[in-house]
């Protein structure tokens, strides 16, 4: 099924918007030794039988630059809470006073800056590589629409210009949020 060139512009568009943000919600997960409430984002709480994401159980605050306190709206799920985020891949370990849950971030080694920056990179290039994929099944859209006759060739040609400035402006976000979190994470 072929479509037209501006309705593949518009899906190739909306889907690399999508796989930034998909990379930036990757980033956000990423600790760096000061205390965001994404830091707990990705946690899931078994309330009731269903695991939850723990936002909407509880208002996660950072009252200081290396401290998380998580007030749940019912007290009686705070060792869930707990439990949930000692089994998370997060790696921090949280305290309770029956009331809320506090997590001290500690500051990061150089070690795991590295780490850390790695995986940024790793992030930033898996983005990239969804981004030139959408790229690649767009140019195909277009050459079956050429291919059918439903476009010419200039218009085959100035579309795939287009889809090659979106995919340049697309990356060039990655690339920028990449080296942004990468200097977070080395200057914490």
């Amino acid at each position: 099924m072929s479509m037209e060139p501006d309705e593949i512009l518009m899906d190739a568009e909306e889907r690399m918007q999508k796989a930034v943000e998909v990379f930036k919600d990757a980033l956000q997960g990423l600790r760096t030794g000061r205390a965001t409430p994404g830091l707990v984002d990705t946690v899931r709480v078994n309330y009731h039988g269903s695991p939850t994401p723990l936002k909407q159980l509880a208002n996660i605050s950072c009252p200081e630059p290396q401290q998380i306190v998580i007030r749940p709206f019912d007290q009686s799920i705070v060792t869930e809470i707990v439990k949930a985020i000692q089994a998370s891949d997060a790696g921090m370990a949280p305290n309770s006073d029956g009331r809320l849950v506090r997590i001290n971030v500690p500051a990061l080694s150089t070690e795991r800056r590295r780490e850390l920056t790695q995986r940024v990179g790793n992030f930033a290039e898996d983005a990239r590589v969804s981004i030139r994929n959408i790229r690649r099944d767009a140019n195909k859209s277009l050459d079956q629409s050429e291919k059918e006759k439903i476009i010419s060739e200039d218009i085959l040609k100035s579309t795939k210009d287009d889809v090659q400035e979106l995919t340049k402006k697309f990356e060039n976000q990655i690339n920028d949020q990449a080296k942004q979190k990468e200097e977070e994470v080395m200057n914490e």
